[in-house]
């Protein structure tokens, strides 16, 4: 049997010292495994490119022919530097069977890596899965979950006992399994992909900048009848938001509503992803509510949901706007020309 060869593939933007502490890791973990670390430095604009390079050089990484760095011209979101990843393939130009994606905050512990791939190699239905995220003061974090629906942003919004329970079944976090547990999704963190299905479905949809990709990319491996695992026996470490500040958060980016529309869109269509946004505006106004009687705390970044709102109503202005150039552009043309 030819050796089951994994590409590592690290997205820094950034976070130089992380990363090498990441990629670090990850060189122990890769030390008995086939294949290579590919570290992409996401379009930092900084000084992160050549920080990384000069330590991996230091460290004898790049005379080892186990890792190599690139960069990447531009920022184009997580999507897009991992695809930049997979298209770069093993060093000598051959292409790996396994693409494994690992944040730069992300730490894996003993034999993590090869938890994930012997569970892909034996699971032939399998194209992707997770592991066990843990945070580096031991904390377990949920990355088990299912996919959103009109349902599961209501519940999630109101965050109230009674809805949970009659929406049981649409709670989008699943906890956390502990044993290995078919999902429909779960995080881009500590990430296995098979390649072959990456060859099927294609990379990452380059639309979502950030957040939602590896939501849309498990739909696709799903509809195309791939399974999704979540694998706690591969646990790892994981600061969490280093690169992206989610943590601290004074208001909700753009781009994640961007994220959350075209995802809904394009699964479902414009009418669902209007009904789930008035799903999610009446949890918020339930929680609300329940802030004032119960004095609850705050739950999202401030002026969210008027940002959520303001996001949805540009956004039909747009289409409709679009709509009407549309009809402009298709109106028929009087016969009384010649």
């Amino acid at each position: 049997m030819m050796p089951q060869t994994i590409l590592t593939i690290i997205l820094n933007f950034r976070t130089p010292e992380m990363t090498v502490k990441s990629a670090a890791a990850a060189m122990a973990q890769m030390e008995t495994l086939p294949g290579e670390i590919l570290i992409i430095d996401n379009g930092s604009g900084d000084d992160s490119f050549e920080l990384i390079r000069d330590e991996a050089d230091s460290r004898g990484w790049l005379d080892s022919g186990r890792l190599r760095v690139l960069q990447s011209p531009r920022n184009g979101g997580f999507g897009a530097g991992m695809n930049l990843g997979m298209h770069a393939a093993l060093s000598d130009g051959s292409l790996p069977d396994f693409y494994y994606l690992l944040n730069s905050d992300a730490f894996p512990q003993d034999n993590a890596i090869r938890i994930l791939r012997d569970f892909l190699v034996a699971t032939p239905k399998a194209g992707m899965a997770g592991s066990y995220i843990r945070g580096v003061d031991g904390e377990p974090h949920c990355t088990a979950f299912r996919f959103p629906s009109i349902a599961g942003e209501f519940e999630g919004a109101a965050r109230t006992g009674v809805i949970s329970r009659m929406f049981r079944d649409s709670v989008v976090a699943l906890g956390i399994p502990e044993k290995t547990t078919q999902v429909d999704w779960t995080a881009g963190a500590s990430l296995m992909l098979r390649r072959e299905m990456i060859d099927q479905i294609g990379g990452f949809d380059e639309t979502f900048f950030l957040y939602f990709e590896e939501t849309d990319l498990c739909q696709r491996a799903t509809q195309a009848g791939w399974r999704i695992y979540y694998v706690p026996e591969s646990e790892v470490a994981h600061v969490g938001s280093a690169s992206t500040g989610m943590k601290t958060w004074a208001r909700t980016p753009q781009y994640w509503f961007d994220s959350r529309l075209h995802y809904f869109t394009k699964t479902h269509g414009s009418g669902y992803a209007v009904a789930a946004t008035v799903a999610r505006i009446a949890g918020c106004l339930i929680w609300r509510v329940r802030r004032v009687i119960q004095d609850k705390p705050q739950g999202d970044p401030a002026r969210f949901l008027r940002d959520l709102i303001a996001h949805s109503l540009r956004a039909l202005t747009r289409k409709t706007e679009q709509s009407d150039k549309g009809l402009s552009l298709s109106a028929p043309v009087s016969e009384d020309t010649k």
